[in-house]
This record gives structure tokens, sequence and C-alpha cells, in this order.
């Protein structure tokens, strides 16, 4: 019953994609089964470098077919599609984010030069891929972390129409094996924007000089530092603004990449928390006998699948963006701030059950309680993803705009606009279709009811007590907002996704029963304040309400979530 929800590694069968797409997943399920659970936590626990993943991907032309746009493909398979990047996303997840993380910053590297105009690089990017190559990103540094406007590596020009480039990076992954790393910097010469420059460089080259991996962990995140680097025209991806707004579309790109990678790890150790807590005996009864344990994991069940939604309704728009039609820009930092900290809660409700077997060496789920965390911390924080999207808020919530609507789109084709995004501004003009009909189709379930009433109140504090210019600086107050915004475009797009999938509405019911209970909590939060007005705290809470509870409803539920128990088991 549950495996049509959650990814199950012994019924997988991606037929939604075409057979060379189907033929890549099942064989990376495949590689990670025939090595074993044994293997792949020793592998873990030893930090060893990933070369036999590596190998195998580089064998099977793995990053080569889905990381090659369709412009600068050797075979027809090859193309950016961001449907089946996500599905492999979760396998990563699944598997193990050090995995993830080498594919992940793969991605990242190669965002400028896919932008670039430079086909000199993008052949060569391209015949690394082919041969297997993984790339790096380098933008952040050690004492400005990603501020690109104040980057410390410097080019200066040599006088025969290249540069020399010196300075470090830090916080680089696959720094250490990278054929190709995209690397931020700013000329010597020239001051402001129309001094920065993307250019590509090799880790192998003698003047880039490794320092260190900065983490304990099989994730080789490095610190490099480039002496005297010689760059080439046929170097250079960009300048200038270009150079900035490609640091910035890259990550657009990249960071929606951990929502998925969240949702595949919350996949594994759900199977192992429910198997345990249904086989442990406590008091003489199954742990799962006890209504708090019911109650948690039940919890952790509907915020994963509504994860599951969210992100799988997500990719659609992602996919549909054009240069009027840029809603992605709100969808894509929801993906990686609402969705990887609702993989934190996930992770939470189970150990709580499950307890100290959360900690042994030989689960899954020892692993997975650490690198859950990573995510919502990689490609901004959660605040700054937080501001980001409060700066859709109004326009979202009180000023619709008409849209054609978007379909669901696993079509074999390649996301050209993802590489064409054009400036890095105006994200205040952005215009968003009526998130109220996606409301109204499930007027009828009780707890999506109840949550449109806090919705609807959302939209009077925006409309009445919004925060005034002098709260407008206090980021503290803001973040709360824009915790309860974030809630109105969760649902949103769970609601759109349910109907285009047919969810079953006792799943839906008790997964609006949670955030019925997040969005009073977040009023709460937000009517205590320091700098709330009493018009703001009065809202507040007169926001709050109680989910409608089904006991019927919620033993339908339960029943899902207890076919879990021994439904997948890694192979040994």
């Amino acid at each position: 019953m549950a495996d049509s929800l959650l990814f199950n590694p012994r019924t997988y069968d991606p037929a939604q994609f075409d057979p060379e797409t189907r033929r890549l997943l099942r064989a990376t399920v495949d590689w990670f089964e025939d090595r074993g659970k044994r293997r792949l936590i020793e592998d873990y626990r030893s930090r060893a470098w990933l070369a036999d993943f590596l190998a195998f991907a580089a064998k099977e032309g793995l990053f080569a077919t889905f990381l090659t746009p369709a412009s600068a493909a050797g075979h027809e398979d090859q193309r950016w599609d961001t449907a089946r990047i996500a599905a492999l996303n979760e396998i990563f997840g699944f598997y193990g984010l050090d995995y993830w993380y080498a594919w992940q910053v793969t991605i990242l590297g190669l965002g400028p030069v896919w932008q670039s105009d430079n086909a000199a690089a993008r052949t060569r990017a391209a015949e690394l891929l082919a041969q297997g190559e993984v790339f790096a990103f380098g933008l952040s540094e050690k004492t400005h972390g990603a501020d690109i406007y104040s980057t410390d590596m410097l080019l200066t020009p040599d006088g025969n129409g290249g540069f020399r480039a010196t300075g470090s990076k830090y916080y680089i992954g696959n720094g250490n094996a990278a054929g190709l790393v995209s690397v931020f910097g700013r000329r010597a010469d020239i001051e402001g924007p129309d001094g920065y420059v993307f250019f590509a460089a090799d880790s192998r080259h003698p003047a880039y000089h490794l320092v260190k991996n900065v983490v304990d962990s099989s994730k080789y995140v490095s610190e490099f530092r480039l002496e005297d680097y010689p760059v080439g025209p046929d170097d250079v991806l960009h300048t200038g603004r270009a150079a900035f707004d490609a640091a910035l579309n890259t990550v657009n790109v990249g960071k929606f990449n951990l929502c998925t990678a969240s949702i595949g790890i919350c996949e594994h150790a759900m199977y192992e928390a429910v198997t345990h807590a249904q086989h442990r005996i406590l008091y003489g009864r199954p742990v799962t006998a006890f209504p708090h344990v019911r109650r948690e994991l039940a919890d952790a069940y509907v915020r994963l699948v509504g994860m599951k939604l969210f992100s799988d309704r997500a990719v659609d728009y992602f996919r549909s963006a054009s240069p009027d039609d840029r809603r992605y820009l709100l969808f894509n930092p929801m993906t990686k701030m609402k969705v990887t900290t609702e993989g934190e809660k996930v992770i939470d409700l189970m150990w709580d059950v499950i307890a100290a077997k959360g900690f042994e060496k030989d689960t899954y789920f020892a692993q997975a309680a650490v690198e859950i965390r990573g995510l919502p911390k990689l490609e901004g924080t959660v605040h700054v993803n937080l501001a980001l999207i409060l700066k859709f808020m109004r326009n979202h919530l009180l000023y619709p705009a008409e849209f054609a609507p978007v379909p669901t789109r696993l079509d074999a084709a390649d996301d050209t606009f993802l590489f064409q995004q054009g400036p890095a501004r105006g994200l205040g003009s952005v215009r968003f279709h009526d998130w109220r009909p996606a409301y109204d189709a499930y007027a009828g379930v009780p707890n999506v009811a109840r949550f449109r009433e806090q919705a609807d109140a959302l939209c009077e504090f925006v409309a009445t007590a919004a925060p005034d210019e002098e709260q407008s600086r206090d980021l503290d107050l803001l973040l709360a907002v824009g915790q309860l915004f974030a809630l109105v475009v969760h649902g949103q797009l769970i609601l759109e996704q349910a109907r285009l999938t047919d969810l079953d509405e006792d799943v839906l019911d008790e997964l609006f029963a949670v955030l019925v209970r997040d969005f009073s909590a977040f009023a709460v939060e937000l009517h205590g304040k320091d700098s709330a007005t009493v018009d703001q705290q009065r809202w507040a809470l007169g926001a709050v309400r109680r989910p409608v509870v089904d006991e019927a409803r919620s033993g339908r539920v339960w029943e899902r979530v207890e076919a879990l128990s021994g439904a997948y088991e890694m192979a040994p």
C-alpha cells in the first residue's frame, strides 16, 4: 500500500522515463544493493574516497548522460532534465549523502560552463564528463563565505589577453579531483562589478595547490589555493555583471537538488525505524502499540509524503520556467528551506521512537541522523532562503496573475532555460497564479479547510498588519512571518500534486492536521517576538486553530505506516 508513495528498491521501476533513463536509474540502485549494507556503512565510517562509485558512474556514462545539455550532447540520451535529475538525487540520498555530494558539486561546477558562450570551455566540459570526470564550484572563501562582493581571488592581466590568478577558495567540494573547477574572482585592475570574472581551472595544474579536506568525511570539501595560475582566453567563462549573475543562477539550479536528497535519506531511515519499532517489545507489547509512538511515526510519514508531493510539483514549475514565468524563483528556495527542514523533523520524530537504536553503528539511521542536518545549511542557510521567499509574499498572496496550467513534466526534454535565466534581479516583480483554487479543490477535506482559514488570515495580516518600515529591519520578526508564508506555499503545491496523482484523502487530511499545528505554533512564536505590535499579537493568537480529529482516519493512516515494517531491508 505504501510502495506507491515511498521509494523502495525492491519494487522500483521508473517507468515514467525513457528506456535509457530507466536503465541508468535501475543500474544505480543495483550497484548499491550489490555492494551491500556492510560495505556502505564501512565506507562511510572510514571516510573512504568514492573512487569505486565514480568508476561505476564513469563506466555507465551516468553523469555525462544526465548532466550534458542537448546543445553539447554527444548522443541523443544526453540532456539536462530536472525530473530525472531529481529521481537520481533521491536514490543517492537513500544510499548515502557522500555519493550525492560528489554529484551535487559537479552540477554546481557545470553551471557557469553551460551558461557560458565560450565554445571551447563547453566542449572541454562535455569531453571531461564523457571521460567520467567530476567538477567543482569555486565560489566560497574562508574569510567571506559565499559573499561574492568581497572575493579575494585576484586576476592580474598578463599583457597577452589573459590573466594570472592568485587566491584561495574554501568549502569547495571535489576540489581534490575535479577535471574542471569553475572559479569566481575579480580583476585587480578594475573596481566594482565590471571586474568580476568566472574562469575554468584544472585541479591537476602545478599552480593549483590543494591545501586540505576541511571536513572529516568521504566528501572532499576542499581548501585550495591558486598561485600565479595562468588563465587564458579559452578559460574565461564570464566577465563583469554576467559573472555575478552566473554565480546566483548556478545556485538556483544546484540548490533544487537538496530537497530530493533529503527525501531519500528519510525514506531509508523510515524503513529501518518502523521495522525496529514494530519488533521491539516493551512491557509485553510492541513499541508501536503505544499511542504516542503511533502519532510520532504517523506524523513522520505524512510529513515525508508532503515533502515528496511538494518537490515533485516544484519540478514542473522549474522545467516550465521562462523569462515570462519565473515562479520557480519562489518554489526553488522553498524546496531548499522548507523540504530540508521537514526532513530534520521526520528524522527527529523517528529518533524519538527508536532512541538508542539510532546510534548503532550497523544502521543506516546513524548516518541519516547526522547527514540530514547538512542539507538545510547548504546553498544558503534557512534564514537566507526565508528572507528570499519573503520578497514574493505580497504578490503571491494578494495579487495573483493569469497563467496557463502547468502540466506534470516528465517528458524527455532539455531544460534549456536554466542556463539562460538572465539577470539575477527583479524578484519583487515576479507574479504567481492564484493559490486559492488548489485549496478550493479540497474544501471537503476537514483539515485542508481548517488550514485554509489560517491561510486567509495570513492574507488579512499582510494587508492590514504587515511589519512597518522599522519592523522590516527586524529580521527575527520577519523570519517568523516567513515561516507562516512558507506553510501556505507548501500546502498549495502539495494540493496541486495531490490532485494530479489522486492521493488518498486520508493521508492528505492527516498531513494537513500536522500543518494546522505548525501554523499555530509559528503564530504563537510571532506573538512572542519583542517588536510585535499589539495588533500583530492579537492577530497571531486569533490565527491559532485546532486540527480536526478523526480517529478512524488516523487508524487508516497508521495501517500504511505499519505496512512499512519489513517492506525493505538493504542487502547485507
